[in-house]
């Protein structure tokens, strides 16, 4: 099995941490992850794909082992959080990559593939929402009422989010069998959500995301003029990016390929062997 490193580099004073696997002059696949896990969701993907990729995850500051400084101290939008992550493969002399994209991770991917074009390989996007049409109701009310009103009774339900309660709610909703996700999952991120400060952290990024849909028009270009390679594999039981979000890249992606599989938000956890076995088909194919 591939050797994986856990590193820290300083980009604009904040400490990210990173892990990293691979060869060092093989084909290069930066996996980006969502709220509220870190790059700890993918310790089964990394070695998966290390064998034929140098695979790069890094903590978006304020998650995982990353620095977390506080609100008063740091502007948490996803324009910044793009920025570290430009600013940490700009030190990796990374230049040329695949991009995956999970959650929180698709608007921090999207923005650094609308900023440099030319260095995306391919985009894999797993439940990492580009359109409109992902966004399940039931789930985004909650936030968009504290987006317009981030006070008294909307934040008081948007802080449910931060609870262990729903933080395992994220990790076995629409899994058929839960058995096959392991209580460390929600846990290790539960344990690091409530760090002290970190609620305030999350309630930034939370009002921030609202910045996210006006930039799908310049994504959805993007992938028309492009066409770069796009494959969509979804848990199709997501409460959160619901599967339409994962058929809407075939309105402007080049012959996508779209897989909905029986699964969840964090579809990795359940059927983490089969994602893998779609990605490597799909870099193997489509990669120039």
């Amino acid at each position: 099995m591939p050797a994986v490193h856990h590193r820290y580099t300083t980009v604009d004073r904040q400490r990210l941490f990173y892990r990293e696997a691979g060869p060092a002059g093989a084909p290069v696949v930066v996996l980006l992850h969502g709220f509220p896990t870190s790059s700890f969701m993918f310790r089964g993907l990394i070695p998966a794909l290390a064998d034929r990729y140098h695979v790069i995850a890094p903590d978006h500051l304020g998650f995982g082992f990353s620095d977390a400084p506080p609100v008063g101290e740091f502007d948490y939008t996803f324009e910044r959080l793009t920025d570290l992550t430009q600013g940490l493969l700009d030190r990796l002399g990374i230049d040329r990559y695949a991009l995956y994209v999970q959650d929180y991770g698709a608007p921090i991917g999207f923005r650094l593939a609308l900023r440099r074009p030319a260095d995306i390989t391919a985009i894999i996007t797993q439940n990492g929402n580009g359109y409109d049409a992902g966004f399940v109701d039931g789930f985004w009310k909650t936030v968009r009422d504290y987006q317009a009103s981030p006070t008294g009774e909307a934040e008081a339900a948007i802080r449910q989010a931060f609870t262990l309660e729903v933080t395992r709610w994220q990790y076995l909703t629409g899994v058929p069998d839960e058995t096959l996700v392991s209580p460390d999952a929600w846990e290790h991120d539960f344990a690091l959500l409530s760090r002290p400060g970190n609620d305030l952290i999350q309630l930034a990024l939370l009002r921030d995301y609202a910045t996210n849909p006006p930039l799908y028009p310049r994504l959805h270009e993007y992938l028309r003029s492009s066409a770069v390679p796009v494959l969509a594999v979804w848990g199709r039981g997501d409460e959160i990016f619901g599967p339409d979000g994962a058929r809407a890249f075939a309105a402007d992606a080049a012959d996508p390929e779209i897989h909905l599989l029986d699964g969840g938000h964090f579809l990795l956890e359940s059927a983490g062997d089969e994602v893998a076995e779609l990605i490597r088909d799909f870099l193997g194919r489509r990669l120039k």
